[in-house]
């Protein structure tokens, strides 16, 4: 993956060198303790696939030149973002953030949920501060969306009868509003009245996001070593995709098996297991493989439209990782 990201940067390598300086300067305090936290959330940062979203789209609207102004929308994304990842691991009770140690599992929850606190605040004020309005528009939807999502989820999980078109609402608004706000924001901050490119490669991010978490749920049902442990949705009476398509055509016997299964043999490893052979013997991954594959083709068909140039070939680098990737 590393070889791959350093492929997608290349054509905004300075602008991510520069705004690693500008987004650590967007969480400076004067209080020493969160000058620690933040310090050790920024030197244990993740891919930046986020950021790079919002520089990309950005080049590729304006055709090569973006400004302060997509500066400040990566690192509002970045900072609300990290906020609701620093209020999750609190939520989900989670020690571990991207193999180090969470922020709740060093300082516990309540600095933790300061924490988060203090970073959306920061993120707001960037923008009102600079007066960005239409840009903190676009990532409070997102913000509002993700929460949506997250409590449909859990609602529909409690009674596992989540449809298809549901499933779908679901992962639209908890990960693909997030990278369809991405692109939104680099296409608003330079273009800003554009009001049709923005709402465009909104889509785009939005379809990219579709197709990255149903290739996530695959993985559920994949014996590759993929740092997924095969079967995890299932334990955690998640309803994924191919779980959805094995029920809709199962006889009523069979549905309520899967059911059963699912709500009350989820740590029963030869159950699971089970439940993963019936979901692949039913045409479960065949039928999910294809509707990733038609979020992947909706997503290139919107790159099409732009001519070629270093910042179209790193969004479809992109779209092809999403598809295509192990991990």
């Amino acid at each position: 993956m590393a070889k791959i990201t350093e492929q997608i940067k290349e054509p905004i390598a300075a602008e991510m060198a520069a705004f690693e300086d500008k987004f650590r300067d967007s969480m400076s305090s004067r209080v020493a303790l969160l000058n620690r936290i933040t310090h050790y959330i920024v030197n244990r940062k993740g891919k930046q696939m986020r950021p790079m979203f919002v520089f990309l789209v950005a080049k590729l609207a304006s055709g090569g030149t973006i400004s302060e102004r997509t500066y400040r929308g990566a690192s509002v994304i970045e900072l609300i973002h990290t906020a609701t990842l620093v209020h999750d691991d609190v939520v989900d009770d989670s020690n571990k953030r991207r193999g180090f140690f969470s922020i709740n599992a060093l300082w516990k929850n309540k600095i933790a949920v300061l924490v988060g606190d203090y970073l959306l605040s920061k993120g707001l004020l960037l923008s009102i501060d600079h007066g960005d309005f239409d840009l903190l528009r676009i990532i409070s939807v997102a913000v509002r969306e993700m929460s949506e999502g997250e409590l449909l989820q859990m609602e529909k999980a409690r009674r596992l009868d989540i449809t298809e078109e549901v499933y779908y609402e679901i992962i639209r608004q908890k990960t693909a509003t997030l990278i369809a706000a991405c692109c939104a924001m680099g296409a608003c901050s330079v273009c800003p009245d554009n009001a049709p490119l923005i709402e465009k490669m909104r889509c785009f991010g939005e379809y990219v996001g579709m197709a990255f978490q149903i290739k996530d749920d695959l993985f559920d049902y994949t014996e590759e070593a993929i740092g997924k442990p095969t079967g995890i949705d299932i334990k955690e009476q998640k309803m994924t995709l191919p779980l959805i398509y094995a029920l809709n055509q199962a006889s009523e016997e069979d549905r309520k098996w899967l059911i059963n299964s699912v709500k009350n043999h989820n740590t029963d490893k030869k159950r699971v297991k089970e439940v993963i052979a019936y979901v692949k013997a039913h045409g479960g991954i065949e039928r999910t493989e294809a509707k990733m594959r038609e979020y992947q083709a909706k997503a290139l068909a919107i790159l099409s439209d732009f001519p070629d140039s270093p910042y179209k070939k790193s969004l479809l680098q992109i779209v092809d990782y999403v598809i295509e990737r192990t991990v």
